[in-house]
């Protein structure tokens, strides 16, 4: 079975946020193993990755979890900024779609009261979670 995994790199996103990205840049892909090992070897030219969620999954494929998130969020092409180095699956996740996804859940719920809370790096792994299980 594979696993569904999201990382991110506080490095990374810093440099991002200097290059006028945002800070908000998280990580997506599909393997067969053990997710932490390849987050370990890390993406980048960085090395301070951490897994922020995985997820077991049936018949999806790396590829295919990219197109299903890039239809919500914006791919960072690794052909247009040398620093990623070909690194596939990077997107930069803005912070009102999770918010608003988070809203419409709640009120689904039944929990009306519109509760301000800051977004967590585990939000932004659900969202791309649930966008790719779309």
């Amino acid at each position: 079975m594979a696993i569904f995994y999201v990382a991110r790199s506080a490095a990374l996103g810093k440099w991002a946020s200097d290059v006028g990205l945002s800070k908000h840049i998280f990580k997506i892909g599909v393997t067969d193993e053990d997710p932490k090992a390849l987050v370990a070897q890390g993406w980048a030219g960085e090395t301070d990755w951490a897994l922020v969620k995985k997820q077991a999954v049936e018949a999806l494929s790396e590829e295919e979890a990219i197109r299903r998130v890039a239809l919500h969020e914006k791919r960072i092409e690794p052909r247009l900024y040398p620093k990623l180095r070909g690194a596939e699956g990077v997107f930069k996740v803005v912070p009102a779609h999770v918010e608003s996804r988070r809203l419409v859940q709640r009120a689904l719920a039944g929990e009306m009261e519109r509760v301000v809370t800051k977004l967590k790096p585990a939000d932004f792994a659900d969202y791309l979670i649930q966008s790719a299980m779309k």
